[in-house]
């Protein structure tokens, strides 16, 4: 009998084709799929608390409209619903654009140990600029650690992605996958400028070297969290190590039940 997979999406444009192809490729699994709002409704409503794995490709609390961003929070409900799913000691894994999701909440990019910010903003009490961006990046991706999330993975290989260089909260984190990829200002693009219409722009934003880190763990309790930056398209969608990177980052977090990171 197939386990269930909860999968969340929306707030962020994606193809949807591809990644139903993507999510099939993942192994023998009961998929439900929910877009935003209908995602965040349904696991205030408790979608979240018998699934055996959950899949975060979501970007929830923004509006975008006239170069202007608009953020909220999310409901009471789906705060518990989820603070309920980590405390039973089932985990979540969280891609790509997820770690930019409920700007106006905290304790999400405590959870995933990140942040992408698409305004200048606060995170854990310091000022930080708006994160960077930047589409079609080869690279190679080289694995630092030995973890069931890389079991069958190289040591090394070729991607084709979006890269953040945004806030990784490394000391809190442990590190699975880094990017052999600079992450200096002058290889992004200012979020905040392409949310003003000036796409693909790093001018007048002096963005710190940040973390090449693209792939961890944390622990929340008992419960496993895996989070992965692949994910932008169909490329990244059909490349079969990304395919059992989070093939086996669901089942890791499908145990659950304290498995230390």
């Amino acid at each position: 009998m197939a386990r269930s997979l909860l999968v969340l999406s929306g707030g962020h444009p994606y193809e949807e084709a591809p990644f139903a192809d993507f999510l099939a490729g993942l192994g023998d699994w009961d998929v439900t799929h929910y877009v935003h709002p209908e995602a965040e409704a349904r696991v205030a409503a408790g979608a979240a608390d018998a699934a055996d794995a959950v899949l975060f490709y979501d970007m929830p609390g923004y509006t975008f409209a006239d170069g202007t961003v608009k953020t909220a929070p999310p409901s009471e409900e789906f705060k518990a619903a989820l603070e309920r799913r980590f405390a039973s000691g089932r985990g979540a894994v969280m891609m790509h654009h997820a770690i930019a999701g409920w700007a106006e909440w905290p304790q999400w990019s405590e959870w995933l140990g990140g942040r992408f910010l698409y305004q200048p903003g606060e995170v854990r009490g310091e000022m930080k600029l708006d994160s960077g961006y930047r589409h079609d990046v080869d690279y190679t991706a080289e694995l630092v650690a030995h973890h069931p999330v890389l079991e069958g993975v190289p040591a090394t290989f070729l991607v084709n992605d979006e890269v953040y260089l945004g806030e990784v909260f490394e000391a809190d984190v442990t590190p699975l996958i880094r990017a052999q990829h600079e992450y200096v200002a002058a290889n992004f693009y200012s979020a905040a400028h392409a949310v003003a219409g000036r796409m693909f722009d790093n001018a007048d934003w002096p963005h710190p070297p940040g973390s090449n880190l693209v792939a961890w763990t944390r622990q929340i309790g008992p419960a496993p969290i895996v989070y992965c930056q692949f994910g932008d398209g169909p490329h990244t969608y059909a490349n079969p190590v990304v395919r059992r990177i989070i093939a086996n980052a669901l089942e890791w977090t499908a145990q659950g039940l304290g498995r230390s990171a």
